[in-house]
């Protein structure tokens, strides 16, 4: 699709006023059209800041919202606007005119000199732009770079930021916050993940406190060791020798007696326990002569055993239990209870066997070592010690350790990203060496292309003879057919012209139109002058300033026209419509091969706004055709917001390609054209009314009382659905709509209304056009409506 051609200005974006950001992108010739209010003026004062004199080619701060043509800036073309700012301030020149500059007899020479350093300049801001070109794309280069370095570290640390989110601290949440840190780190190191994790969990953990050390078994053997236990081994027998003594022991019963004594001795009627038989007198002296003394104190001793070992297992046990309160959370204690399982099954087993030693004296016996038991919860207690003295370690010193964890995360994700930052390194090297090159290239071309400049305002200080100057705007007047008056010198004051009536009375006032038409002929002379600037004059801005005037200002003209033909009547609204095709035709000069109807090409580009449809359809006569050099524009504005809309359409002729269209119609095609294009409620609604007011009252002839009567009367069925026919009930709400509608457009037209109300409440557009549609069928004009609001529908 063949694209618009640029020059001058490439890209405006005007965000004053009731401007948001809107951007446009101009050509050469550039059609405004818009109602009053609407922001044209916004425009011309946005182009006008660019302006700069012709001797200020450099320095001073550059324009914001503006791209140029490659190679150029503001400084290399004159802003001529032409708006009320320019009248106001312009206005006291014009009535005594002072000096015009252009080229005059004298200045050929400078003229043709001017002219090749003119073309030298334009050689070498091509090359310049060439330059800015080659370095444009290197600084695309380091940004792609840079942003693909961005996403690759981000990448590569994701998990590991997501793993320790509190060491990312503000400002490194965003991926240029991120990588601007990670390349600060200076020592990149690969620590253990699972090690920093365990610190960052410790230290980062809100709840963190430190926790009492298990309690170590001071002495493994306790249980081993306790007195007595050489009884168990031994066996214990009575060295009695009385005939009983010596009967029980060739029986090999004496612990079976003793214990049957022991439980049976209290038996109240002195009998046997077991043969039930009258026990002798004598037999508890019998029986006690039976077990020495020796014998009696090493059971009693066995008794004492047992007690002990109870005791010391008891004792062993609470600090073995006390070590399970406030336990570390993370410390596991299942193996530790575990362990305790079996060691109080251990020393219960060796109770079991103290006791029945105490049974049976005689017998051998011997303990399960409980020791190796204890030497285990202490190797257990050891490793759970440590990571308590870890913890508490980390707690103790906190503030110290979070920072000891975010570095380490910091130089952890330095390692993991060191390949990729080290290769970009390397390319960025590269490229910055040729971005050099490129700079200290388009250095040199834009100090000689200053010079160049500097040469040309040299060759323009030249004044213009005055009396052509005076000559050429009254043969502007001349050659239009203006009668009315002309301008002429003052006879005593040198530079100062008074206007001359047709009846050669001197005008002591002028009408506002007179103004304009003078400070337009005034502008346009300013655009055609040639700035021979010998005896050059200075002007004072409205801020006090001092500025060169533009006539002798030789730099290619970027020309804006803003609503040229306020207060004019029809005759010099026709001049002004001749004079500004002039000025296109100059500026089509810049691309237009063959005959050319206008000499010069001075005008790079031209922007003319208007709200006047007229000298609209005057000055873009011919002109939609040329799609590639012209651009309309259409200013529209809602809700106290402007918008810019461009003029283009599909071609259908070629359907690749785009086609200008002029925005400006006859005002009943325009009405649906608003129509299709109108997004509020309110607007649509007035906008319908003078559809319909147009069309079926003025050309169709229809009064009032029948339009409304046929719509509303015959058709009622289309606008009312029946909810239910068993009671009659109805929905007559688009019926109350479309009365309302009728009502609105032309309320004077009708009588009564029959009692049907409608209270408008933020209506859809939509339902609006479907009700429109609806009337139109209700006249029987259906393909009326379907051939208006498709025709003036543009994409």
């Amino acid at each position: 699709m063949a694209e618009k051609l640029v020059t001058g200005i490439q890209e405006l974006t005007i965000s004053s006023a009731t401007y948001h950001g809107v951007k446009i992108n101009p050509t050469y010739v550039n059609y405004f059209f818009g109602n009053n209010g609407v922001g044209k003026t916004t425009i011309a004062r946005e182009i006008a800041k660019l302006k700069r004199p012709a001797n200020e080619l450099s320095g001073g701060e550059e324009p914001k919202g503006v791209l140029f043509e490659p190679g150029k800036t503001h400084r290399d073309f004159n802003f001529l606007v032409y708006n009320d700012d320019f009248i106001r301030e312009n206005f006291r020149q014009l009535e005594h005119l002072p000096g015009v500059f252009m080229i005059d007899k004298e200045g050929i020479k400078q003229e043709d000199d001017l002219n090749a350093t003119k073309k030298e300049k334009d050689d070498v801001d091509r090359e310049y732009g060439e330059l800015l070109k080659q370095k444009k794309l290197k600084e695309s280069v380091l940004t792609t770079m840079g942003t693909t370095l961005e996403n690759d570290c981000w990448n590569l640390t994701k998990a590991i930021r997501e793993k320790f989110p509190e060491t990312q601290m503000s400002g490194t949440k965003t991926k240029k916050g991120f990588l601007s840190k990670i390349r600060t780190v200076q020592a990149p190191t690969g620590h253990d993940e699972d090690e920093l994790k365990k610190l960052y969990d410790t230290v980062f953990d809100r709840n963190a406190r430190t926790y009492n050390l298990f309690k170590r078994i001071s002495d493994t053997e306790v249980m081993d060791t306790v007195p007595g236990l050489e009884l168990l081994s031994k066996r214990i027998v009575s060295s009695s020798d009385t005939d009983f003594a010596r009967f029980i022991k060739a029986l090999n019963a004496t612990d079976w007696v003793r214990q049957g004594h022991e439980k049976y001795h209290n038996t109240p009627d002195g009998k046997c326990p077991y043969c039930q038989q009258k026990m002798p007198a004598t037999f508890e002296k019998d029986l006690a002569d039976c077990f020495d003394e020796s014998y009696q104190q090493e059971v009693s001793a066995l008794g004492q055993l047992l007690q002990a070992y109870k005791t010391a297992g008891n004792n062993l046990w609470r600090v073995l239990q006390d070590n399970l309160q406030d336990v570390y959370p993370k410390i596991d204690p299942t193996e530790y209870r575990d362990k305790m399982t079996i060691l109080k099954n251990a020393i219960g087993a060796n109770i079991q066997i103290i006791e029945q030693k105490i049974k049976e004296p005689s017998s051998e016996m011997l303990l399960d070592p409980i020791a190796p038991y204890l030497e285990e919860l202490n190797e257990l207690i050891d490793e759970f010690n440590t990571q308590i003295k870890e913890n508490n370690n980390i707690v103790n010193a906190a503030r110290t350790k979070k920072k000891e964890c975010t570095e380490q995360v910091w130089e952890l994700m330095a390692f993991r990203v060191g390949d990729t930052i080290a290769k970009y390194n390397s390319d960025l090297e590269k490229v910055l060496d040729d971005q050099k090159k490129i700079d200290d290239a388009s250095k040199k071309k834009q100090a000689y292309a200053m010079s160049l400049a500097e040469k040309i305002n040299e060759l323009n200080k030249h004044t213009v003879n005055t009396e052509e100057a005076i000559a050429n705007m009254n043969k502007m007047l001349r050659d239009s057919g203006f009668q009315g008056f002309n301008i002429q010198e003052h006879p005593a004051s040198k530079n100062q012209y008074q206007i001359v009536r047709e009846d050669g009375t001197v005008a002591d006032r002028l009408s506002e139109g007179e103004r304009n038409f003078i400070a337009f002929l005034y502008f346009c002379n300013l655009v055609h002058g040639s700035g021979c600037t010998r005896d050059a004059q200075v002007i004072i801005t409205n801020h006090g300033e001092e500025m060169i005037t533009d006539g002798r200002d030789m730099r290619d003209k970027i020309v804006v026209i803003d609503d040229p033909v306020s207060s004019m009547d029809s005759s010099t609204l026709f001049i002004v419509s001749s004079l500004v095709r002039q000025m296109i035709s100059i500026c089509l000069n810049n691309v237009t091969l063959g005959e050319k109807p206008e000499k010069g090409d001075y005008i790079k580009q031209i922007f003319i706004l208007t709200h006047n449809a007229y000298f609209h359809r005057e000055v873009t006569v011919n002109q939609e055709k040329n799609y590639l050099r012209v651009s309309f524009y259409l200013i529209t504005k809602y809700d106290n917001k402007s918008v810019i809309k461009h003029c283009i359409t599909k071609n259908e002729a070629a359907p690749s390609e785009k086609k200008n269209y002029n925005p400006v119609q006859n005002s009943y095609a325009a009405l649906w054209t608003e129509y299709n294009e109108v997004k509020s409620s309110i607007t649509l609604k007035n906008v319908i009314r003078r559809i319909l007011e147009y069309y079926f009252i003025q050309i169709c002839g229809y009064d009032g009382h029948t339009l409304q009567d046929i719509i509303l009367v015959k058709n009622r069925h289309r606008f009312v659905k029946v909810i239910d026919e068993s009671t009659g009930e109805e929905d007559t709400i688009e019926l109350r709509m479309v009365s309302s509608m009728i009502n609105y457009l032309a309320a004077d037209s009708f009588g009564v209304n029959e009692g049907l109300h409608f209270v408008e409440d933020s209506i859809a557009p939509e339902i609006y056009k479907d009700l429109t549609k609806k009337i139109f069928e209700a006249m029987g004009q259906p393909q009326h409506y379907q051939m208006m609001s498709s025709i003036f529908v543009y994409e």
